[in-house]
């Protein structure tokens, strides 16, 4: 069976499980309750530098994302190679004329799906609820945002992938995955700015430090889409500004978790193939 066929089998069985999974359904409730509040509350009706509508209310939904996401990727898909490893749901799967690489990648897939969607259309009916309400729609925004989250999301996803096929059992790829969320979030540029001011190092190094770190990345990026000079990051932003121009940035800050989500994903699907998973 072709490596395509084992994919869509994969993601096909993959997704029916999550859509049958309790955790799901909260989780999508979670975003579309979420939107729902922030309308209720009024939040398209109150300003921040300039943004007002439903610009206003993207502006917190991202800000919110950066948070629950990266966390519920992390924790939830670490468990997905090692947990069938364990529960011997691996070696009945590949059983079946389906390959190594058509599990991984069909894997990845389901639960990008799974993940992905729920926010995405969150997202949307809020697009359409302001519709209807005759509340103007930032379409360049919307569609922006959604890129961002899907490069985030991604990212996680193919480093959770990865430490899941490394990890020789759920508990250690759950610590691992924490010690990393951890360990990123730490590295945002306020602690940077401080461990700067600290050492006296030299700024552009270290905020170009900061800059590896994907969700500091996100972070920057959504910011700068409705703060072209990046006011709230202080110091940050001359240097930012003056290497890149804005819409470079734009376009780094989705292209550079994208890029390194496949970078561990493909190590993570070498790995699967060569050596003694099951």
């Amino acid at each position: 069976m072709s490596s395509i066929t084992s994919i869509k089998q994969i993601v096909s069985t993959d997704i029916r499980q999550n859509l049958r999974s309790r955790w799901f359904w909260a989780y999508s409730a979670l975003f579309g309750g979420f939107v729902a509040v922030m309308f209720a509350s009024g939040i398209t009706e109150s300003q921040i530098i300039g943004f007002v509508g439903l610009s206003r209310m993207m502006v917190t939904f991202m800000q919110v994302s950066m948070v629950i996401l990266p966390i519920y990727v992390l924790i939830s898909t670490v468990r997905s190679v090692v947990g069938d490893r364990e529960n011997s749901v691996m070696e009945y799967i590949l059983s079946l004329p389906i390959s190594f690489t058509g599990y991984f990648w069909g894997k990845l897939i389901g639960r990008f799906f799974v993940i992905y969607v729920p926010v995405i259309l969150a997202l949307f009916a809020a697009t359409i609820w302001a519709t209807i309400t005759n509340v103007d729609v930032p379409w360049d925004l919307f569609f922006l945002y959604s890129a961002l989250l899907g490069s985030m999301v991604f990212f996680f996803l193919g480093l959770s992938m990865f430490i899941s096929t490394v990890a020789r059992s759920q508990d250690i790829a759950v610590s691992t995955a924490f010690v990393i969320w951890l360990f990123l979030v730490a590295f945002l540029d306020l602690i940077l700015m401080g461990v700067m001011l600290k050492m006296r190092g030299d700024a552009s190094w270290i905020i170009g430090l900061g800059m590896l770190n994907p969700l500091q990345v996100f972070r920057t990026g959504s910011i700068i889409l409705f703060d072209p000079e990046l006011t709230v990051m202080g110091p940050a932003s001359y240097y930012i500004l003056d290497t890149v121009n804005r819409n470079v940035f734009i376009v780094f800050s989705i292209l550079y978790p994208l890029v390194l989500g496949f970078v561990f994903a493909i190590l993570g699907n070498r790995y699967f193939n060569r050596h003694d998973v099951v």
